[in-house]
């Protein structure tokens, strides 16, 4: 469905037929349609989504798309919606809107407020910023066909009913799953059937850390406890993979040297772009001048044998082409878990045997250009075996440093708590490019008159 059917049955005032499509629509496709609407027609096409179903199309609206419509709609109907919404999603609308639509929707959120309070205070990269309070509770004497009543009167105000959480004097005891509730006998207790091996995580966890385990072990939720082993809210999937997302998206970002930003990128003004960019760029820049302080210093060794300079760029390319390999190898393997701090030698190791072979191939490869190509086919009679020679040793041992150097950055970073992903391609590559300057020019003295 595109926007011109749309903005011609509300030209025609049309409301029923919108109406009856929106009845066939998943709540997910009628937000797709906002961004492409203006200001006008996106609230008259807002109010014609069936109340029920209003609260959830909201919830996958667009920051911007959310604030027009906040701004524009009545108290009484961003009351519907406050109390129609789980509290997760609410904080999440809450966090991006600026104060003023912050403070009316707080005085419109009713018994909501101190829960969305208590979501709020939490750290913004910890558990409890993404968890809802919106679960169902049971108790350990509770009856099968006693959990299954309550499951049928609160699981409308729930964010799942798949899970139910055991809970006596707030301690987290159990869970019991749907299917249990739906398999066992009406007379059984709920103690004798509950699963209390129990994988939570605190408030305070990182929230990258609570997207790992469910990505680990499949959960549909997972509980949120204080040091008390308290049961404070839970974390359902929808939310897990947002961070998931989030994350991935910021890794890329800042491989690519540039300042992570979480709006779309046709919403980011050119200025923001280069706000995002311009860091990075200046500080590689400023690193390169390492690179050019090295070329300088053997400037007499490249007047007296001119042809060494053509290799240049293949060495430095080659070198931080390698290094980037195994960084991204490497930080792919921290963001999921796969390889720890305490990896770091086995890492190197593996590594190591790798850029041996990488290198060999790459230097035999490179020995034969040099001579048949540089040299036989473009007549250069300042080619010869040792230069080709030359090239090729120094082709080898960069691979080697570049590919340690791309594979430990990114553990070191972890261990000092920063960011592996900061340790990506641009930054391995402006300090591969010195160190293969730096053997190239020692093997050349070595081997060659200079």
């Amino acid at each position: 469905m595109n926007k011109e059917i749309f903005e011609r049955l509300l030209q025609d005032k049309q409301y029923k037929a919108i109406k009856s499509i929106f009845d066939t629509l998943n709540p997910v496709d009628i937000a797709e349609l906002f961004p492409e609407l203006d200001e006008k027609d996106m609230v008259i096409l807002f109010r014609l989504i069936p109340k029920e179903r209003a609260a959830e199309v909201f919830t996958y609206l667009g920051q911007e798309e959310e604030q027009v419509l906040l701004l524009a709609l009545t108290d009484t109907e961003i009351k519907g919606i406050m109390d129609d919404m789980f509290i997760d999603d609410a904080v999440d609308v809450i966090e991006e809107m600026p104060a003023n639509v912050v403070e009316r929707m707080l005085a419109l959120s009713g018994e909501k407020r101190t829960a969305i309070n208590t979501i709020l205070n939490y750290p913004e990269d910890s558990a409890g910023s993404i968890m809802t309070l919106e679960y169902i509770s049971l108790l350990p004497s509770m009856t099968i066909g006693d959990a299954l009543k309550k499951v049928k009167s609160a699981g409308i105000r729930s964010e799942t009913v798949y899970t139910c959480y055991v809970v006596e004097k707030h301690k987290l005891l159990g869970i019991i799953t749907a299917k249990d509730l739906l398999t066992c006998d009406d007379s059984e207790k709920i103690s004798d059937v509950m699963e209390t091996n129990i994988i939570s995580v605190k408030t305070h966890t990182d929230k990258e850390e609570v997207a790992a385990l469910f990505n680990k072990y499949d959960f549909l939720s997972l509980p949120v406890v204080d040091n008390e082993f308290c049961l404070v809210g839970i974390v359902t999937v929808d939310d897990a993979m947002d961070v998931l997302q989030e994350e991935a998206e910021e890794d890329f970002q800042k491989m690519a040297a540039i300042t992570p930003t979480d709006k779309p990128y046709l919403r980011i003004t050119p200025f923001s772009i280069w706000k995002s960019r311009i860091p990075w760029l200046l500080i590689l820049m400023v690193s390169a001048t390492f690179t050019g302080i090295i070329i300088s210093s053997f400037e007499d060794a490249l007047s007296k044998l001119v042809v060494l300079t053509a290799f240049i760029p293949m060495l430095m390319d080659t070198g931080g082409n390698s290094g980037s390999q195994a960084s991204v190898t490497i930080i792919r393997g921290l963001s999921l878990g796969e390889i720890g701090v305490k990896d770091v030698f086995k890492v190197m190791w593996k590594e190591f045997r790798v850029s041996i072979l990488c290198g060999i191939s790459l230097a035999a490869a490179a020995f034969l250009k040099v001579i048949l190509i540089d040299g036989l086919l473009m007549g250069n009679s300042d080619v010869s075996v040792t230069v080709a020679l030359v090239v090729a040793l120094t082709l080898w041992v960069t691979v080697i440093c570049a590919k340690l150097i791309g594979c430990s950055l990114p553990i070191v970073a972890k261990k000092l708590g920063f960011d592996p992903a900061v340790m990506a391609s641009p930054f391995i590559t402006t300090i591969v490019d010195a160190v293969s300057l730096l053997v190239y020019f020692g093997f050349a003295k070595m081997f060659l008159p200079i």
